[in-house]
């Protein structure tokens, strides 16, 4: 299970990646190819510090200046298998890779990630398999927890109403800018096109939810 890294601004016809990054050693091991990594996101390096969020490696709070060529954010990654999501610092020189934290979604499995830069909540999705149910992680920063400095489960969203059960396997939101009455878009991409139709649209509150 791999991470790859392209030049988007290259206007080659084809596009090789500049960079792979193979995480299937440093994951658990799973049953099936389909069970493994299924969603990835990015949270800047900005966040992390002035949350305090807590490095697994040392136990105390991130220092980005440990993981040298790693650029200014960690990726997270889900896997599906477990649920659990695996915050890592990419070497961008090459191809090594160091795991930072793991975080549990509070889902069995999940299929999506989107950390929302805007409010600093991470989003965390299962699909069909869990109801469409949404679950939004944020920072501990309560001082004496014994959870302070990783994410935790904040709040937990049933699908709407309107739609069904769907194979819905990706999520993303859109930013404060396009906010109105309040409101800002929100997308699910269903990995079956039900009804002809890969792509719904519903929304979210603007500011934070927690």
């Amino acid at each position: 299970f791999s991470i790859l890294r392209y030049d988007t601004s290259s206007s080659a016809t084809t596009l090789n990646a500049l960079n792979e990054w193979n995480l299937t050693s440093n994951l658990p091991a799973v049953s099936d190819s389909n069970l493994g990594l299924e969603a990835i996101t990015w949270v800047p390096d900005s966040f992390l510090t002035g949350t305090g969020f807590k490095d697994d490696n040392t136990g105390l709070p991130y220092d980005p200046a440990n993981y040298p060529n790693h650029g200014s954010g960690l990726f997270l990654v889900g896997l599906e298998a477990n649920g659990q999501i695996y915050a890592y610092a990419l070497n961008l020189s090459g191809s090594s890779f160091v795991r930072v934290a793991t975080i549990s979604s509070g889902h069995s499995q999940i299929m999506a990630l989107s950390f929302d830069r805007e409010t600093g909540a991470l989003w965390a999705y299962c699909d069909n398999n869990c109801s469409n149910r949404s679950h939004v992680l944020g920072m501990d920063t309560t001082t004496g927890s014994a959870t302070r400095g990783k994410f935790i489960l904040k709040k937990a969203y049933n699908r709407p109403s309107g739609m069904s059960n769907l194979n819905n396997e990706g999520i993303a939101i859109a930013p404060q800018a396009e906010c109105v009455s309040g409101k800002k878009p929100f997308f699910w991409a269903d990995d079956s096109e039900t009804s002809g139709y890969a792509l719904r649209k519903g929304s979210i509150p603007c500011g934070p939810l927690f």
